[in-house]
């Protein structure tokens, strides 16, 4: 029987090719940095580059992995990889008046690459958006804006079902326009998995935009069992707590998280056991003020341990009154072998 390929992540410096462990391939890149690029690399792997590092902060490369030789390609703009298990595709949008129609056309390609490579089953997303608190020339907040035509492209491509809404991370830059990577599976099944301490994001209410967001809290994929936790904020219910106040906020996202993988929200997803925040491996932090990443620093060093790898990013986070965001994944057994 041939062994199904399995897919992995770590953390790379940004200077140099990724050299990737004893018999494992590089499926796709995202470089966090000063530089904004979308290419196939001379290796033949699609990274994608995001201004999002700034002194003091991190600046390194996310490196995805599989066990089997990809093959590479582009299509509409898209860049591609795939492993006959696993499928990574990147895009992006150039600045332009207003997002939302560009966003549909572009992510409704996307998930017809999705569907006509034969991976159709969406387990992690990452939309990276540029002045993500500014506003479009309609006047309309530009990560409303992005989340609506993002939503029409769910809505065309799978029907208005939430079932479909994988893990995802929505955040700023520091620079402009709009781009995102998708991981998707061929036969794995994504479990999607929400918070009991908070609203779906697809079920908030109009004051927070014309669209919801389009994500669950987190996905597993079986059966690797790798937890992917969608970026996670001091929100319970859907409002903001601890405005104004870094330290409390950051204590708000880590419990959220806790409780997301702890048990009891996999539980209400069909799923067995739970985690602690320290069985995360990889953990992206995103800090809105240059002045509070010592404070946040200090919190997460904490509570998850000296042995999740965590990295710091200085960007906007979806609200005005957010100051931080974390994301994590959890490696499922697949990861010792």
């Amino acid at each position: 029987m041939t062994r199904r390929p399995s897919l992995q992540a770590y953390f790379a410096p940004l200077t140099g090719t990724p050299q990737p462990v004893l018999g494992r391939h590089v499926l796709g890149t995202i470089a966090f940095g000063e530089n904004f690029h979308l290419a196939l690399e001379p290796q033949g792997h699609p990274e994608l580059a995001v201004p999002m590092s700034s002194p003091g902060f991190d600046a390194f490369r996310e490196v995805w992995t599989t066990t089997s030789e990809p093959a590479f390609g582009t299509r509409d703009g898209l860049v591609f990889a795939h492993d006959g298990e696993h499928l990574f595709v990147s895009g992006t949008i150039a600045p332009r008046p207003v997002y939302a129609p560009t966003v549909r056309t572009t992510y409704e390609a996307a998930f017809s690459l999705v569907t006509e490579l034969g991976y159709p089953h969406i387990f992690r997303m990452w939309n990276f958006v540029g002045d993500i608190l500014g506003s479009n020339a309609e006047g309309l907040e530009i990560y409303q804006d992005f989340v609506a035509g993002r939503a029409e492209a769910f809505a065309a491509h799978h029907g208005d079902g939430t079932a479909h809404m994988p893990a995802a991370t929505g955040i700023g830059t520091r620079g402009e326009g709009i781009s995102f990577v998708l991981l998707a599976s061929r036969t794995g099944h994504p479990r999607h998995v929400e918070n009991q301490r908070q609203t779906p994001a697809y079920h908030y209410p109009e004051q927070y935009g014309p669209k919801p967001p389009s994500f669950a809290r987190a996905t597993v994929l079986e059966p690797s069992e790798t937890l992917y936790v969608s970026g996670t904020a001091s929100i319970l219910g859907h409002e903001t707590v601890h405005q104004g106040d870094v330290a409390a906020q950051t204590d708000v996202v880590l419990e959220n998280i806790a409780e997301l993988i702890g048990g009891p929200s996999l539980a209400a997803a069909g799923l067995d056991g739970g985690h602690e925040l320290k069985d995360l491996r990889l953990a992206k932090v995103y800090v809105r003020h240059e002045r509070d990443l010592p404070v946040v620093r200090a919190r997460c060093r904490e509570a998850l341990g000296p042995d999740v790898e965590t990295m710091y990013l200085n960007v906007a986070v979806c609200r005005d009154d957010l100051l931080v965001e974390i994301e994590g994944l959890v490696h499922g057994p697949e990861w010792a072998r």
